[in-house]
């Protein structure tokens, strides 16, 4: 689907990827690229009770914050929308 869609490993393409920060520094840092990458599908997965949902909606509130545009898919059918808004 034009230039770039196959790559091999080892080339070096040398992409900037614009980012949302996490809000947290140390995991900005350990995602490698400063934050969330823009305009990606991003998945935050773990067992019960790990702090997904709460990761992931502290992530859209940033990138609303911004002026962007998020969607949440609740895999779990467990989001308490008044936990949600309260965030």
């Amino acid at each position: 689907f034009g230039k770039g869609a196959v790559m091999k490993l080892g080339d070096n393409i040398g992409r900037r990827v614009s980012t949302t920060s996490t809000g947290s520094v140390t995991l900005d840092n350990a995602l490698g690229v400063g934050g969330y990458p823009k305009g990606r599908i991003i998945e935050i997965y773990g067992p019960e009770s790990s702090g997904k949902t709460t990761v992931a909606l502290h992530a859209i509130a940033e990138v609303q914050s911004n002026g962007g545009v998020a969607a949440f898919i609740d895999a779990e059918h467990a989001l308490d929308p008044e936990y949600a808004q309260a965030l």
